[in-house]
């Protein structure tokens, strides 16, 4: 199961694991490379220049592989959620549908935000960077934060379901306090380097889930964390299609 993938980024090349081509294999070292430049420079940092000086290819060359800046940048923001896919999505999957799942949905999440504290989260830094600059580039983001706000409000709506929480819990509600919490997360653990931020984002997070959950009465009482683990087990995020980007 994945999410449904942007149109403005459906007609790119997917990124594949096995063997490429060569030109496939060049294609995604450029890639790999422009999504480093983007984590650290921002989506409006990446140039066909500068990445060829970092590729140490020729501006023909790179140019060859995405012909615009645009695509370019439309590429990495699809690379960037292919990594959160399998980072993030894919495997809290594995988790029991209700709160478990949930709860791997969020930790799994606060993960991936607290590694990225050195160079920063392009769903986060390209939502300041294109909150009002319409077009291509900004579609084909905000796409992909919408799949995985998809993915996490259909978690909520299961774990209703579940009899986890309660029946009258608001799922659009409860995911915008969650999101809250990310951002709050990321705003003092990399903006003011505030120690414990990740503490007070887990324990935030039970708190919204305790606000949220269904009364424990006798066996019929929401999943309990699991003790082993600071948040959960180690146990598709893919957007809508857009229009291909014209040149």
């Amino acid at each position: 199961m994945t999410l449904p993938v942007p149109s403005v980024v459906s007609d790119l090349p997917r990124p594949v694991s096995r063997a490429l081509h060569k030109g496939q294999q060049t294609r995604a070292a450029i890639l790999e490379a422009a999504l480093g430049l983007a984590s650290h420079m921002g989506l409006e940092g990446l140039s066909i220049g500068a990445l060829a000086e970092v590729t140490q290819m020729s501006k023909s060359g790179v140019f060859a592989h995405f012909g615009s800046r645009e695509e370019l940048q439309i590429s990495v923001i699809r690379e960037y959620h292919a990594k959160f896919e399998e980072e993030v999505f894919f495997p809290a999957m594995r988790e029991p549908r209700g709160v478990p799942r949930l709860r791997a949905l969020f930790e799994r999440w606060v993960r991936r935000v607290s590694m990225e504290l050195d160079s920063g989260c392009i769903y986060i830094s390209g939502a300041v960077e294109f909150d009002d600059r319409p077009g291509p580039v900004r579609d084909a983001l905000a796409a992909m934060v919408r799949a995985w706000q998809a993915a996490l409000e259909r978690a909520i709506r299961q774990a209703v379901e579940a009899g986890h929480l309660r029946a009258d819990t608001d799922p659009p509600q409860m995911l915008f306090e969650l999101h809250g919490l990310i951002l709050a997360l990321h705003h003092d653990a990399r903006f003011l380097r505030i120690p414990g931020a990740l503490e007070r984002v887990r324990t935030g997070f039970e708190h919204t889930l305790s606000h949220y959950a269904v009364a424990q009465t006798g066996s019929a009482s929401m999943p309990a964390r699991d003790a082993a683990s600071p948040g959960v087990p180690a146990t598709s995020v893919t957007p809508t299609r857009p229009r291909r980007v014209r040149r």
